[in-house]
């Protein structure tokens, strides 16, 4: 907002998502103190509350809002977080064939969509889903390790095997969806 007359003023090109958040720029964050900070700031710029400012306002209200969202939604989920936190430190993320080397870790990517294929129940996707969220847990806590070893290098790895993960979440998720 503008200081003396207080109308919305267009978001920053490319703006620090910890910095519009309020966090520090760490893969641990406070998903609660996150969650207060969205909220507030949706609170105030809101394209709700802009409906009968100028046309202008309206449209960077429009902006910010989406900017909110978007930085929210990148902070809260950890893949995406350590994707950003590489991206501020200049690490290109990891292609997919950089997991390639680690057999093992594709094998057993390879057995769980198996598992996921042939699931005919609710019981043997829940099982799956089990697996899923243990591994991306432990993944998640070596991640974090590694970003406060500074070991981005270690980080990019683990990212890249989480996003396997992911894919296999969004997989199962379709999977659970009655078509």
């Amino acid at each position: 907002f503008c200081p003396g007359c207080q109308a919305l003023q267009p978001p920053a090109p490319r703006p620090d998502l910890f910095r519009l958040m309020d966090c520090d720029r760490s893969f641990r964050i406070d998903a609660q103190q996150l969650q207060r900070r969205f909220r507030s700031l949706q609170r105030a710029v809101h394209p709700d509350r802009f409906g009968q400012r100028p046309p202008k306002e309206q449209y960077y209200s429009e902006q910010h809002s989406s900017l909110i969202n978007k930085a929210y939604q990148t902070l809260l989920n950890p893949l995406s977080r350590g994707l950003y936190l590489l991206e501020l430190s200049g690490v290109e993320p990891a292609q997919e064939t950089d997991c390639d080397a680690d057999s093992a870790f594709l094998m057993e990517i390879m057995e769980i969509n198996e598992k996921l294929a042939e699931a005919k129940n609710e019981d043997s996707l829940e099982e799956i889903e089990t697996l899923i969220k243990v591994k991306q847990e432990e993944l998640t806590k070596e991640v974090t390790a590694a970003f406060e070893r500074d070991n981005l290098e270690e980080a990019k790895e683990l990212l890249a095997k989480m996003k396997y993960f992911a894919n296999l979440e969004d997989k199962l998720k379709a999977k659970k969806v009655p078509s």
